[in-house]
């Protein structure tokens, strides 16, 4: 169950990015982030009271900078792209949390098909500037992983809590890059259909699959996402794949459901089990 609602949150959120990106000619990359986190909060407040603590609040202060960076570096490189680099985020959570060989040539095989999608599609033409925004980006996903593993287990509260403090991060930049353009009719359109699909559903989608997978399975089952970006790359906003390309979404895919797979199955040597709240330390969230 846990698996499918990871899949749902990953083809929800790349095709979320894929219409924030067409936000960013009329508000920026941080208007469109601003709009988003700021609509999902009230959105998610509609239907749960927020529950605040130091958990919501570093949970909130990844969701910040995790969305804020991936959007700048999505204004400089392809969906597909950005996603494949901000990848290495989970995936260096799969491999420094794995304590089993199986775990290490999952990843590896993710990796491989990293490496094909982002080097092979479009490495001569890559913005450096926007690579260095994804690779943030990644080490945001990383700690995103560990805080919501701790906020999985307080409800839906502390995802409402979380993303107040993710919106009141990101809203003066929001405000100066979008100024009134952010309360247009059609631009607060775009943004709630943004707001629903990049956040509200894959964050509910993943603090619900955190409760049973653990932080490192939870990363490498996250493999999926370079593939939904590089479609809905495709679909909404022109960036075709090559062979390689395709090649290299098999890989991750593969690896990605690989992972859960054996992870679902655990050993009667080596039981799999979740990481205890208290096990991980609070770190000061596309």
């Amino acid at each position: 169950m846990a698996v499918f609602l990871v899949l749902g949150s990953v083809v929800s959120l790349q095709f979320g990015a894929a219409f924030a990106a067409q936000l960013f000619g009329q508000v920026g990359a941080p208007g469109a982030t601003a709009l988003r986190l700021g609509l999902a909060a009230v959105l998610l407040a509609l239907v749960q009271r927020p529950k605040f603590n130091q958990g919501s609040l570093v949970l909130g202060l990844t969701l910040a900078g995790m969305n804020g960076t991936f959007y700048l570096a999505l204004e400089r490189i392809p969906l597909g792209v950005a996603v494949t680099i901000e990848f290495l985020g989970p995936l260096g959570v799969a491999i420094a949390m794995s304590r089993r060989p199986r775990d290490f040539l999952w990843a590896l095989l993710a990796l491989a098909g990293v490496i094909v999608l982002g080097v092979r599609e479009q490495a001569q033409h890559l913005d450096m500037v926007g690579v260095v925004l994804a690779l943030i980006a990644a080490g945001f996903w990383a700690c995103y992983i560990i805080a919501g593993s701790r906020v999985a287990h307080e409800g839906q509260g502390g995802l409402v809590a979380a993303s107040a403090v993710a919106a009141a991060l990101t809203l003066p930049y929001g405000l100066a890059s979008g100024g009134v353009a952010l309360f247009s009719p059609n631009v607060l359109l775009l943004g709630v259909v943004v707001a629903l699909l990049a956040s509200v559903i894959p964050y509910s989608l993943e603090l619900r699959a955190l409760k049973t997978l653990p932080p490192k399975t939870f990363g490498v089952a996250l493999a999926l996402e370079p593939a939904a970006a590089a479609l809905a790359g495709a679909l909404l906003l022109g960036q075709h794949l090559s062979g390689a390309s395709l090649l290299a979404i098999g890989l991750v895919i593969t690896a990605g459901i690989g992972s859960a797979v054996t992870a679902a199955r655990p050993t009667a040597v080596e039981p799999e089990r979740p990481v205890p709240r208290d096990a991980v330390p609070v770190l000061p969230v596309p």
